[in-house]
């Protein structure tokens, strides 16, 4: 079997690396080693190996976040606290719809990759990757070698099963060629975040989970601007706002309660002042609460898993 008989026109050349490694330690670097032995034609991108450690919800929302600024290639995501347990490894093969981009996801099944695997389009194939898996590499220059890393432990399966696998699939092996088949049904996924909108007496109530806050203090909600009542190309004209009543919670089994406060929804950062604390609709078409040149998460004691309540 080639590539083409699974709608993969040639093997991939791009390999875009997500983890929750941090780059204090030689992980990311052994893994980039691993990648480049086996398959050193293949670039490799790092989309960022700062997600949490262990914090799978994070890292999903970063992958998803990034996959539709990739193009094609192989998506290689990390962020495994049950590495050596019962959790499978996985590829998954998306159909891709409109533009090219990366459809291949390799790593743990523990729900890290599902939210990209929806972003990217339906789920064509989904194949196991066992431990101490050999994988024959497509490869002209060395058509025996192959790649056998079942002698190492059992602790660290990013550089021993997963970088081996997006190697022989950036080599030209099949996904269906990796291990067993599984139903896409079977697949692990993570719990959603709060979402939830309400309307009353023509009044509006939202509640959204904070799901991710950036180094610079900007809480991403789990909305979008249409909740609003708004979409992507009708967003707030230069110089416009619009008054939103903001309550919060801390979240993950906090009690503290925010003050019921009205802030501005705006346009851009421009449109606030210094330290003040509006809504916008960021980069990645999210509802987040920022402060210029300041932290809003910290203005408003806001972390990962607080709910906030919108209210106009």
């Amino acid at each position: 079997m080639n590539v083409s008989a699974l709608g993969v026109s040639r093997a991939p050349d791009t390999v875009f690396f997500l983890t929750d490694y941090g780059l204090r330690d030689e992980f990311v670097g052994v893994v980039h080693a691993v990648l480049h032995r086996l398959a050193p034609q293949a670039a490799v991108i790092d989309i960022s190996h700062e997600v949490p450690p262990h914090d799978l919800r994070s890292g999903a929302a970063m992958l998803a976040r990034a996959l539709p600024h990739l193009g094609p290639g192989v998506v290689l995501a990390v962020v495994d606290p049950g590495v050596g347990g019962k959790r499978r490894c996985i590829a998954v093969q998306t159909r891709v719809a409109d533009e090219p981009r990366a459809n291949i996801f390799v790593g743990p099944d523990n729900g890290l990759l599902m939210e990209a695997i929806d972003t990217a389009g339906s789920v064509e194939l989904v194949a196991e990757v066992r431990r101490g898996t050999t994988l024959v590499r497509v490869d002209p220059a060395s058509p025996s070698a192959s790649v056998s890393e079942s002698r190492h432990a059992v602790t660290f399966d990013g550089r021993d099963v997963l970088a081996p696998a997006v190697a022989a699939i950036c080599n030209g092996v099949p996904v269906a060629e990796l291990g067993p088949t599984l139903r896409a049904d079977e697949l692990v996924r993570l719990a959603s975040p709060v979402l939830e909108l309400d309307e009353h007496k023509g009044r509006k109530a939202l509640r959204a989970e904070v799901t991710w806050i950036d180094r610079f203090g900007n809480a991403q909600l789990a909305a979008g601007p249409d909740v609003l009542g708004v979409g992507e190309n009708t967003l707030l004209e230069p110089g416009d706002s619009r008054r939103v009543r903001l309550e919060w919670s801390g979240g993950a089994g906090r009690d503290e309660r925010g003050d019921g406060r009205m802030i501005r929804w705006v346009r851009t950062f421009e449109d606030l002042e210094p330290a003040e604390v509006g809504l916008i609709v960021d980069a990645n078409l999210r509802l987040a609460l920022v402060a210029p040149q300041s932290s809003a998460s910290d203005l408003l004691g806001l972390r990962l898993g607080s709910v906030v309540s919108l209210e106009w």
